[in-house]
Parts: structure tokens; C-alpha cells; sequence
């Protein structure tokens, strides 16, 4: 769901220069009816696809009950999710086609995959609650992108002009709700497997995907000159800690970005309040009177 911050997809406007803009993005993309995609398109579009085939290929491995494969698979549908977007910018490849691609692999990868490895896995020991969380999850991540899809030229968005996200993006999503599973595969304990447990977490994680909440987004922060340096060494240390123990990086990810959602709420209400202290204290600024004209 990379049309937000850090996204490859241009929006075309709803104005004059909406035709200019269509034409723009068909020699960026090629003419799908014509000659088609240009290499130069295909590639981010490519690592599109592998997103979308790593997701889905997790069902297979679910069904066979090979359970850390199905989920490895699709925290690596987010790995590619989040580098496509950067790909095509780097190659100025951006294009509808692309991004309507890119919303598609990420309902399926971020949103089925997900909900039917997770019921596989706990929920189909209470069938019809089980079942009910799948389709939540499902359906409120199917949702999400659509209602990103359908503000994308709309103006006034307050979470966006403030840095922020509106509700847990779907890649986010599904980390959070494979959570249970991180712990359960470390722990062998097996109160995070139960049934119970995973449709209250599933449905929980569904509603935060559609929620109007304010969420931290990544590609908004400017971290200062003097934490760079100890910041990218923290990176590699994630990264390592990923390689070498990953469940329980995985979980701490989780844990972390959860912790951070009050923090985010506050300083989206600082923001809010400053903007509304700015435009009270323009508009008591009287105008001025324009100069007299001279004989």
C-alpha cells in the first residue's frame, strides 16, 4: 500500500491538467493497449508480482502445516512491498498501472494470506468465530486500501499534511497479527494459540487497519544530525538481531510499534492545536488597508 509517503504512485489530479497528467504517466509506464510496459516499468511492477507470489505461496506452505514457512514467506511479501515503490522512483517508472497492481498484491498478501494461514493455524478450532475473525481481517484490510484509493486527490487530509497515517497500514497489519504466533513458536506455550485469544487479536488488529486513528509514519521522520550515526548503527543491530533470533525480533517490532500508538496520538494533538492556536491568531490579524490613491 505504497501510495502513501515514500509511495511510487502519482496521483492524477481532477482538474486542467488532468489530461497532461494521463499522458505523463503513459510514457512513463508504456501504453498498455499499444506497445505495453517498457523494461524500465516492469521492473518495480516485477518485484510487485514476487510480493504477491511470496504471499499467497504462504497458503501453500500453511495447508502442509509448515507454519514458520507460510509466515516467513509473508513478512518477505513485506520486505519487497516496501522497496518496489522505491525501485520505481529510482527509475522514474511510477504509473497507475503500477500502483493499482501494487493495492491488489497487498490485499491479497497483507489481508487473505494472513487470514487464512491464522485460521489454519489457531482459529479453525472455533469454526464459526474463527472464521467470522478471517473475513474481518480480510474484508477491513480490502477496505483500508480502497479508502486510501479513494482520498488519493483529495486535499484536505489532516493526518497526511501532519506526517501521519490514517489507521495500521496493511503490511503493518499483518505483522501485528501474526504476533500470537511469534510468541507461541518461542515459547511453546499454548495460550497463544488459542482460539479465543486469536479471534479478540485478529478483530482488534481489523479494526485498527479501518480506524481514522493517527499512526507514525516512517517516511515522515527527519531525525536530527546528531542521533543519524547512532540511529543507523540501532538499523544494523535490528538487522542482525532479524537474521539470528527473528520471532522474537518480530515481536519486539510489534510491541514497539504499539507502545509508540499513544505517543503518536499526542503529538498529532500537539500539531492540531498549534495549527488551530495559528489560524486564530491569523485571523485576528486585522487587514491592512490598501495604500491611497495618488492623484
Amino acid at each position: 500500500m505504497r501510495r502513501l509517503p515514500g509511495a511510487r504512485f502519482l496521483p492524477a489530479r481532477l482538474g486542467p491538467k488532468a489530461a497532461e497528467d494521463e499522458d505523463q504517466d503513459e510514457l512513463r509506464a508504456g501504453d498498455l493497449r499499444g506497445g505495453g510496459l517498457t523494461l524500465r516499468a516492469m521492473l518495480p511492477n516485477a518485484v510487485t508480482a514476487a510480493a504477491l507470489c511470496s504471499g499467497l505461496t504462504g497458503i501453500r506452505f500453511a495447508i502442509d502445516a509448515q507454519w514458520t514457512f507460510a509466515i516467513g514467506l509473508v513478512v518477505l511479501a513485506g520486505v519487497l512491498d516496501g522497496i518496489d515503490g522505491r525501485i520505481a522512483r529510482l527509475l522514474n517508472a511510477q504509473s497507475r498501472f503500477g500502483a493499482e497492481l501494487d493495492s491488489l498484491a497487498d490485499s491479497l498478501s497483507f489481508g487473505v494470506a494472513p487470514a487464512l494461514i491464522l485460521f489454519l493455524w489457531s482459529l479453525q478450532d472455533w469454526e464459526r468465530f474463527g472464521w467470522f475473525a478471517a473475513l474481518a481481517f480480510a474484508i477491513c484490510c480490502a477496505l483500508r486500501l480502497a479508502r486510501f484509493n479513494a482520498r488519493i486527490d483529495v486535499d484536505d487530509q489532516p493526518h497526511k499534511s501532519a506526517g501521519f497515517l490514517t489507521g495500521v497500514p496493511a503490511p503493518v497489519g499483518a505483522g501485528l497479527a501474526f504476533t500470537p504466533f511469534y510468541l507461541w513458536h518461542e515459547t511453546g506455550i499454548g495460550f497463544f494459540r488459542d482460539p479465543v485469544l486469536m479471534v479478540v487479536w485478529l478483530t482488534l488488529i481489523a479494526i485498527l487497519m479501518i480506524s481514522n486513528l493517527p499512526t507514525l509514519s516512517w517516511a515522515s521522520l527527519r531525525p536530527r544530525r546528531s542521533v543519524r550515526l547512532p540511529l543507523i548503527a540501532f538499523i544494523g543491530l535490528a538487522f542482525a538481531a532479524l537474521l539470528l533470533e527473528p520471532w522474537w525480533t518480530l515481536a519486539a517490532i510489534s510491541t514497539v510499534y504499539l507502545a509508540l500508538m499513544p505517543w503518536g496520538l499526542v503529538k498529532y494533538a500537539r500539531i492540531k492545536r498549534r495549527r488551530r492556536l495559528d489560524a486564530l491568531a491569523a485571523a485576528a490579524v486585522p487587514p491592512q488597508a490598501p495604500d491611497a490613491a495618488r492623484p
